[in-house]
């Protein structure tokens, strides 16, 4: 009797998964008809429908000079107005971008200032390089910037990058000793270390969020390093500059009609 009732089960279940089967083989058939209806032109006809897209038409609006080597990092101001760079020279300047004056230069006790930037409230600077320091400089106009500099952070190898994640109390940098550093403007506390790379991080960059909690950074090898640690994509880019001005430009905009 127990026999003939396990025989009836297997033999249901067999039943089933056939109707499931067929069920499923049922409905991907009708979805890829659903999917042919809408395809009912071709790419190399909707393509021909695009106009031809020339040249981007960049004019330069502004020529900033004052450093004498190369120029290796650049940040705007939120104020859309000011620049701070950073260059071989072993100097960080405060541009305004409109009149081309510079408002503040700190001379460093180092050549090679090779990261710079701006706190999202424009009244901090960060640089650092080959010092292997973070340094954040209050700005002022009435007072020397060097008289309240800070040192936030060291790091074992020159510091590359640097950014402040959508906030002034904390720094985000980048280094040759292969690591990337969150910092406490406030106390200079490590917050966090991001070490899953294994050559030199030349830059850093923030995704688009109000929270500023992930970001991409890049190494001078040629490989891509899947990351481990809180959302981080990491990609191999060296960045490089061979200029000693900066020329402010705007790139005519375009704006393709492609249906």
């Amino acid at each position: 009797m127990s026999s003939d009732k396990a025989n009836t089960a297997s033999a249901n279940q067999t039943d089933t998964l056939e109707s499931l089967s067929k069920e499923a083989a049922a409905l991907k058939a009708k979805l890829e008809e659903e999917r042919q209806k809408l395809n009912d032109v071709a790419l190399a006809t909707v393509a021909e429908r695009i106009e031809n897209m020339t040249g981007v038409n960049i004019k330069p609006r502004r020529l900033l000079k004052g450093h004498q080597a190369k120029v290796l990092c650049l940040d705007w101001s939120q104020d859309k107005r000011h620049i701070v760079s950073s260059s071989q020279d072993g100097k960080m300047i405060i541009w305004d971008a409109f009149t081309t004056n510079k408002e503040h230069a700190v001379t460093m006790p180092t050549t090679w200032v090779m990261a710079c930037a701006y706190a999202p409230s424009g009244n901090l600077v960060a640089c650092g390089g080959l010092d292997n320091k973070i340094t954040v400089y209050p700005l002022s106009i009435e007072e020397d910037v060097s008289a309240k500099k800070k040192t936030v952070g060291t790091h074992t190898s020159y510091m590359s990058c640097c950014i402040f994640p959508n906030s002034d109390q904390q720094i985000l940098t980048g280094s040759g000793d292969s690591t990337c550093a969150l910092w406490d403007v406030e106390s200079g506390q490590l917050l966090q270390s991001f070490q899953s790379h294994q050559g030199d991080i030349m830059a850093i960059d923030l995704a688009p969020s109000e929270t500023g909690n992930t970001f991409v950074s890049g190494v001078s090898l040629n490989v891509f390093i899947l990351p481990f640690k809180r959302p981080l994509l990491e990609l191999a880019h060296l960045l490089a500059s061979n200029f000693r001005n900066i020329k402010l430009s705007n790139p005519k905009k375009i704006r393709p009609n492609i249906f």
